[in-house]
């Protein structure tokens, strides 16, 4: 009897312990800590229709996840909008998507030090805080006293890359081409991108589209892709000279027999496409009638680059 009266005691001093601890991996299952990214989709801003197409993109992702669009260059009082609505839905981290063609610029490198991840501050981001532009979005970029200072959150911050060469913006090119080929054998495609001022990061644009003509290239049996930049924003030599290219490319595809395809490496129509028009007078070629906007890939561009980096 005192033995069994000995189990009995042990029993009731171990199953107050057995319950709590049960209690624990209950509470552990049903109460876990998982993080809710908000998505801050980075676009430079421009017409309200160009806009209207970025907002498209961020309606897509927003089926998903909570999102929001900073417009601009770089500029900090939008961005800081952004992360402080993304705060207020909820978000426990902010993954910051730079809709942009290249992530070789100086407006790139600028937002890195607004958004703490880059230490060195870019001389260019002095230049972007004095704009005073609007964003047809109602968001105007107005001077702004702090301006070159990160922002100030609570939240963890992550940034991805831009567009550069991902194979979705590839993919949305070969569209692009593919809705005006009659014959892609006896055709050249060219890819027209604004391009850059400094020739270091020309040169980094530049190997961009060579690898997203190789993909173009891969999947369609056109005559030939050639890739080149207008550096619009550029001295006027270096401009002149990139018109000049310009010219050279299609007229030596004019003098193979070949018909041109003009596919702009742009995010949105919205004045670009007039200067080629005026750089390509009198030549004979074909305009895709639109950039890489609209297109719901995008969407899906911005989502796998947020995971990517989750």
């Amino acid at each position: 009897m005192k033995a069994l009266d000995s189990i009995s005691h042990m029993k009731a001093l171990l199953l107050p312990t057995i319950w709590l601890g049960l209690a624990a991996v209950s509470a552990g299952q049903t109460t876990p800590a998982t993080a809710k990214p908000g998505i801050l989709i980075l676009a430079h801003g421009g017409s309200a229709s160009w806009n209207d197409a970025v907002m498209s993109v961020a309606r897509g992702v927003g089926e998903k996840y909570p999102v929001e669009v900073a417009f601009g260059m770089a500029t900090r009082a939008n961005i800081q909008q952004g992360i402080d609505k993304l705060a207020a839905h909820g978000a426990t981290e902010v993954i910051a998507v730079p809709l942009f063609v290249s992530q070789h610029s100086s407006v790139i490198t600028s937002t890195e030090y607004l958004l703490r991840q880059r230490d060195e501050m870019p001389p260019d981001l002095k230049v972007f805080a004095r704009m005073n532009h609007g964003t047809g979005s109602g968001a105007a970029h107005t001077p702004d006293e702090h301006g070159t200072h990160p922002v100030q959150t609570n939240l963890p911050i992550r940034m991805t890359k831009a567009l550069g060469q991902h194979p979705i913006v590839a993919d949305i090119l070969l569209s692009r081409a593919q809705s005006i080929s009659k014959d892609p054998a006896g055709e050249v495609v060219i890819l027209v991108a604004h391009g850059p001022s400094l020739e270091e990061e020309n040169r980094r644009w530049l190997a961009d589209m060579k690898a997203l003509a190789g993909m173009m290239a891969a999947k369609r049996n056109f005559h030939r892709i050639d890739y080149l930049t207008v550096r619009d924003d550029a001295p006027a030599p270096i401009r002149d000279a990139a018109a000049k290219e310009l010219r050279g490319v299609v007229e030596k595809a004019q003098a193979e027999g070949k018909r041109v395809l003009i596919v702009p490496l742009l995010l949105s129509f919205g004045g670009i496409e007039a200067g080629l028009k005026k750089r390509l007078e009198g030549l004979d070629y074909t305009l895709a009638p639109h950039a890489l906007l609209p297109d719901d890939r995008l969407a899906n561009w911005v989502l796998a680059s947020a995971e990517a980096v989750k």
